[in-house]
C-alpha cells in the first residue's frame, strides 16, 4: 500500500532513486565491500576472497535482509549477516572493526554527494534562466510596491536580477558546504578506531578514497550532526527563496494586477472543477506549500544533533525522514521553479497600464529630490510634496495637475514637471546593476553566453 505523496505525486525519479530503499542497501553493501577490499590489502584476508565476496554480494536481496532483521531486530547487523552468508572465506571479516554508523553514515555521504550534484546542476540552470530573463526584461518597466502599496517604478529585469543574485549565493553556499558535508567515517564504537590499532587512520583514509569521499577529521560513533543541520538549513534557505519567487508571481497574476502569468495550456488544462474560466497558478502554489514542509525539518534535525555522550539512537529514526524528504522535496520544487520561470508570460502593456493608473502620485520622490536641488531642505521639500500627493489621492487627479496649480510652479516649468513624472526617467542605475549581476553569474559559472 502506497501512503506517502512522495511515492506517487512529488519528487523526480532521479532523486528518488538515490534515496530509495534499494539504493540505500546497495550503498551500505558497497561500503562493507570496500572495507573488505582495504582489509585484504592490509593482509587480513586474500584479495581473491574479497573478489569472491564482491561477486556473491549480487545474490543478496532486500527480502533476505528483512527476514534476518525480523529475527534479530537490528537492520545493519541483518545486512552484515546477509553479506556474510554469501561471502564464503571473507565472511569472517565482514564488518571487521566497524560499527553500524560507520556503514550507514558513509552510505548516506554517497547519497548526499549524488544529490548535491543534481541540486548544483539545477541551481546552475535556474541561474542561467533568471539571468536571461533579467537581460530580456531590463527595460520592461513596472510599478514597484512596498507594503503592497504603489512605490517607485522598477523593471522586471531588475526583479529577475535580484532573484538571480539570491540563487547565486545559494550556489556558492552549496560549493562551500560540500567540503564539510561529503565525509564518511570508519571510527568504531566510540570513535577511537581501537579495533584497528594504529592502522585505523590509514584504513579509514583508504576506504574513503575508494568511495570518493573525505574522512571526517574526528567523529564519535557517528558523524557529528552539525553538518547535517547545515545541509537541512541550506535546503530550507533555498526553499525560502523559491517560495518568495513563487509568491510574487502569484501576486502579479491576481486579477487586480494581471502582469505575470504561469504558462497555461488553454487547449486542455483545467483550472477548476466548477469554474471553467479559471487559470490558477498551481505550480507557484505547490512551490509555496512544499517549501513550508522543507523548512519544518530544520528543528527536528537540530534536535537530532543533541545526543547522549558518544551517541544515542534518537537521531536515527528522525533522519530517515528529514534527510530523505527534505532533499527530494527541494529537488522537486527546484524543478518546478525552473519550468515556471522558463515559461513565464509577462504582459508588458498591462504593467504599463498599472503604472500609469497611479496618476503620477508614485513619482513624488522625484519631485521632492528636484525641489531639494532647487534650494529647499530635504525635510521641507518632503512635506510640501506630501501635501500635494495627498491632495491628488483624495481628488483622484494626476499629480502633475495638482502641482501645476500650486506654488511649486515658481520653481519649475510645466515641461520640467512632466519630465520628472515620467517613470522611465527615474530608474537610476537599474540597468547597470542588472548587467553587473549577469556578468557575475557568467564568471561564476565560467561561461561566455547564457
Amino acid at each position: 500500500m502506497i501512503v506517502h505523496p512522495i511515492d506517487y505525486r512529488y519528487g523526480t525519479e532521479e532523486m528518488k532513486r538515490i534515496w530509495s530503499e534499494e539504493s540505500k542497501i546497495k550503498r551500505m553493501i558497497w561500503v562493507e565491500l570496500t572495507l573488505l577490499r582495504v582489509l585484504s590489502e592490509k593482509g587480513y584476508l586474500s584479495f581473491e576472497d574479497y573478489l569472491t565476496a564482491k561477486k556473491n554480494s549480487r545474490k543478496i536481496t532486500p527480502e533476505r535482509i528483512k527476514e534476518i532483521e525480523a529475527e534479530i531486530k537490528h537492520d545493519v547487523m541483518a545486512l552484515v549477516k546477509a553479506i556474510s552468508e554469501v561471502a564464503e572465506n571473507a565472511g569472517r571479516f565482514v564488518h571487521f572493526g566497524a560499527t553500524s554508523n560507520d556503514i550507514t553514515d558513509t552510505a548516506i555521504a554517497t547519497q548526499l554527494r549524488d544529490s548535491v550534484k543534481i541540486l548544483e546542476h539545477k541551481l546552475s540552470k535556474l541561474l542561467r534562466i533568471l539571468a536571461r530573463k533579467a537581460l530580456e526584461h531590463k527595460k520592461t518597466i513596472c510599478l514597484g510596491r512596498t507594503h503592497g502599496q504603489p512605490a517607485l517604478p522598477t523593471t522586471y529585469g531588475f526583479r529577475f536580477a535580484l532573484w538571480a543574485s539570491e540563487i547565486l549565493r545559494h550556489f556558492e553556499r552549496l560549493e562551500e558546504l560540500k567540503e564539510r558535508l561529503l565525509v564518511g567515517q570508519l571510527s568504531g564504537a566510540v570513535g577511537t578506531q581501537a579495533a584497528y590499532g594504529k592502522e585505523g587512520i590509514e584504513i579509514e583514509e583508504k576506504v574513503m578514497k575508494y568511495l570518493n569521499l573525505k574522512p571526517a577529521i574526528i567523529s564519535s560513533q557517528i558523524i557529528p550532526r552539525d553538518i547535517y543541520c547545515e545541509y537541512i538549513e541550506f535546503l530550507a534557505n533555498v526553499s525560502t527563496t523559491l517560495e518568495k519567487i513563487a509568491l510574487n508571481i502569484r501576486l502579479w497574476q491576481r486579477s487586480e494586477t494581471q502582469e505575470v502569468f504561469e504558462k497555461f495550456d488553454v487547449r486542455k488544462q483545467v483550472g477548476s472543477s466548477t469554474m471553467p474560466h479559471k487559470r490558477n497558478p498551481i505550480d507557484s502554489e505547490q512551490i509555496c506549500g512544499l517549501a513550508r514542509i522543507i523548512r519544518g525539518f530544520v528543528e527536528p534535525q537540530h534536535q537530532s544533533a543533541i545526543l547522549w555522550e558518544e551517541r544515542d539512537l534518537t537521531n536515527s529514526s528522525a533522519e530517515r525522514i528529514t534527510l530523505v524528504e527534505a532533499t527530494i522535496l527541494l529537488d522537486h520544487i527546484l524543478t518546478k521553479a525552473i519550468k515556471l520561470i522558463q515559461n513565464l508570460e509577462i504582459d508588458e502593456e498591462r504593467a504599463r497600464e498599472n503604472l500609469e493608473r497611479q496618476l503620477g502620485i508614485n513619482m513624488s520622490e522625484a519631485v521632492m529630490i528636484a525641489l531639494t536641488k532647487k534650494g529647499f531642505s530635504r525635510q521641507e521639500a518632503h512635506e510640501i510634496v506630501r501635501k500635494l500627493a495627498m491632495k491628488a489621492y483624495e481628488e483622484k487627479r494626476h499629480l502633475k495637475d495638482v502641482i501645476i496649480e500650486s506654488e511649486l510652479m515658481r520653481f519649475f516649468s510645466e515641461e520640467e514637471i512632466e519630465e520628472l513624472l515620467k517613470p522611465e526617467n527615474y530608474l537610476g542605475t537599474a540597468e547597470e546593476r542588472i548587467e553587473k549581476v549577469v556578468e557575475t553569474i557568467k564568471r561564476k559559472l565560467n561561461i561566455q553566453d547564457l
